[in-house]
């Protein structure tokens, strides 16, 4: 089983105390204090094991509690310290406090350890409480209490390329095809329930790792279909192969569908780099459609790459050029450790609706503008597509109440539409 995000109970050992003891031996009086210092408590760590892949393990144990120290001895002995607690986490994982959800650390590389939970210090013992003027303490200190917290683990696989698309795109296949990796495979949508790492052999020397996201549908950044669960994922990777049906009713208009949902998601997704593969050409509706599809990519500025995944045909250039693009590809910056910032939460998908000079109505709203931004207008499915998105976000309804009529100008962004009863 898949698991990406787990909240688990960390607490530190507890400091050991210090010990009120005097020194006794025979013939010797007024031996004077000798307690010995409590040890101090264990550490909790979060260090990156690279075999692990999932955080499935916290599934059943979500509670780490590290050694307590143990207490001081008479002549000054110190109790020992508590034991370190190392938690293994795979590598990707960002740590949150599950409180405040402060981002604590981002843990990428193999072995990185992150102190979550520090152990108190051990007491000390009343031999360092004695002064001339007291030379018999009855004095010494407590251990230092455990530090404890909730944290929210959240997982971001790591991977070079990833590969997304509508479900049933053949995305699994593909990945099947050119590695060892095993997906689940069927003819039905949503067959790829979880994300599957493949790492894929171009030569010798060469090796990319790519990563299966499962298929996205129209609404995924807001929860719809399998939701936005995998959609971070993606955020690691540097370029993207976007997987094209070559048996879906519109392939373009699927292809600005998922750019769009990317985009609605994080915006830096839609800037990543994307090579784009035209599935199923063992199929002769596919090989139809492939000059048209072919074209339209090409004129916005996408080179495509006709394949197929059953028959392993023309994958290598495929694979070479998302190579290529991952040359020139900026490494994922890791989350910085974050001071947190007391502010107002704002709805992304929040807009207001003014009133323009000219008798027109200007929609500004982060998610609406981006979405538009992204949305191929040419398209007949992408602009019913976008319309749907304004009736979910209650725009539509908002500009009747504003006193819209029909042929009045509505502007989004940088766009200009009129608007149709």
């Amino acid at each position: 089983m898949f698991v990406d995000e787990v909240t688990i109970y960390v607490r530190s050992g507890k400091g050991g105390n210090g010990m009120v003891h005097f020194h006794r031996e025979k013939y010797v009086s007024r031996g004077g204090p000798d307690g010995g210092d409590g040890g101090n408590g264990g550490d909790v760590y979060l260090e990156v094991k690279p075999t692990l892949n999932t955080l499935y393990s916290f599934r059943n144990t979500r509670r780490f509690i590290a050694e307590d120290g143990r207490n001081g001895g008479p002549d000054k002995m110190t109790g020992r310290n508590g034991k370190d607690l190392v938690i293994p986490v795979p590598p990707g994982t960002l740590v949150y406090s599950a409180d405040t959800n402060e981002l604590l650390g981002d843990l990428v590389e193999p072995g990185q350890r992150l102190l979550v939970a520090k152990g108190g210090r051990g007491g000390r013992g009343n031999q360092h409480f004695a002064t001339a003027s007291r030379q018999a303490p009855r004095i010494a200190e407590k251990g230092e209490p455990a530090e404890e917290k909730n944290l929210r683990l959240e997982l971001k696989l790591i991977a070079d390329v990833g590969l997304v698309g509508m479900p049933n795109a053949g995305k699994s296949s593909l990945l099947a095809a050119v590695s060892n990796a095993k997906p689940k495979i069927a003819d039905y949508p949503f067959t790829t329930l979880e994300p599957n790492l493949g790492v894929v052999n171009l030569d010798l020397d060469t090796t990319i790792v790519l990563a299966d996201i499962p298929g996205l549908v129209e609404g995924a950044h807001m929860g719809i279909g399998l939701g936005d669960a995998f959609l971070r994922h993606i955020q690691r990777t540097r370029v993207l192969i976007h997987l094209l049906d070559g048996l879906a009713e519109d392939p373009i208009a699927d292809f600005s569908q998922i750019n769009s949902e990317l985009a609605l998601f994080d915006p830096e997704l839609g800037r990543k780099p994307q090579v784009v593969a035209f599935n199923k050409m063992d199929m002769p509706e596919a090989q139809e459609r492939w000059k048209s599809v072919q074209a339209e990519l090409k004129k916005h500025g996408y080179q495509a790459f006709p394949i197929s995944a059953l028959t392993r045909d023309n994958l290598q250039p495929l694979l070479w050029k998302a190579y290529e693009l991952l040359q020139t590809a900026p490494e994922p910056e890791p989350a910085a450790r974050e001071i947190p910032v007391y502010r107002a939460e704002t709805d992304p998908r929040a807009f207001t609706i003014e009133r323009t000079d000219d008798g027109g109505y200007r929609v500004k709203g982060e998610s609406i503008e981006r979405a538009a931004s992204m949305t191929y207008w040419e398209e007949y499915a992408a602009v019913r597509r976008f319309h749907r998105l304004i009736e979910s976000l209650g725009i539509d309804k908002a500009l009747r109440n504003a006193g819209i009529r029909e042929g009045d100008t509505v502007y989004i962004g940088e766009y200009e539409l009129e608007w149709q009863d």
